[in-house]
């Protein structure tokens, strides 16, 4: 059984940084399509980045540049690194994980979703 265990989240100023984390259980993170989505509160959930089996990563264009995705093989474990924040970034991010062929910012594709680590960003 897969699960995603996210933390990192925390309080942070404008400008500021914050790296996130997902440990993956009960599979391989080099192996399968990874991802991180985020909902601020009265928003749909957005997809925020992906990595997929080949290390190949795709940002929104509203983080690009900013927030980087990685993998960590030797520790099963998913990043967020999060620079230059904005009060906009302030949002629920998720861990995400499928595996199906196709590895795209699509969240209906994602199978497996962690329980979130809350982001916040103040003025």
């Amino acid at each position: 059984q897969v699960q995603l265990v996210e933390s990192g989240g925390g309080s942070v100023q404008v400008g500021g940084s914050l790296r996130l984390s997902c440990v993956v259980f009960g599979y391989l993170v080099s192996s399968n399509c990874f991802g991180w989505f985020r909902q601020a509160p009265g928003k749909e959930r957005e997809g925020v980045a992906i990595i997929n089996w080949s290390g190949a990563t795709t940002a929104s264009d509203s983080v690009k540049g900013r927030f980087t995705i990685s993998q960590d093989n030797a520790k099963n474990t998913l990043y967020l690194q999060m620079n230059s924040l904005k009060p906009e970034d302030a949002a629920m991010y998720y861990c995400a994980a499928h595996f199906s062929s196709r590895c795209a910012l699509v969240q209906a594709d994602f199978a497996y979703w962690g329980q979130g680590t809350q982001v916040t960003v103040s003025s």
